[in-house]
């Protein structure tokens, strides 16, 4: 009788709990991505459209592709690799958004080591 009772309570604060993923509001726009480096605050601006990701880092600019496995998964390529290590291609996946910011992961496709950042949207 118990477990009866307590089942639907159970229920009923998991389903309190609902991760916003309005990921087709981040498909497109001009972003905002900070983070730290040993101390050092950096900012990596980008815009992206269906296909195509502009980066600008350290006023240097680069262009990658991108193909979409999902509505909040993405996969990127450098379209101009320098390097060996650049060739690679990186998995990236909205866990969550809120506003006009999301909260994402990504790595190496086929690494398990995954890092986590929040991006913000400028405009569209």
């Amino acid at each position: 009788m118990k477990k009866t009772l307590l089942l639907p309570l159970l229920l009923s604060i998991v389903s309190c709990y609902n991760v916003e993923h309005n990921c087709k509001d981040f498909k497109t726009g001009k972003f905002r991505f900070d983070y730290e480096v040993d101390g050092v605050k950096k900012t990596t601006l980008f815009m992206r459209n269906d296909s195509i990701e502009i980066e600008t880092f350290e006023g240097k600019t680069d262009t990658a592709s991108i193909r979409w496995v999902n509505d909040c998964e993405y996969i990127l390529k450098k379209m101009h690799p320098k390097n060996m290590a650049e060739e690679k291609a990186i998995d990236m996946k909205i866990l969550s958004t809120s506003g006009n910011t999301y909260t994402f992961e990504f790595g190496m496709v086929g690494v398990a080591q995954k890092q986590k950042g929040t991006v913000t949207k400028l405009e569209d």
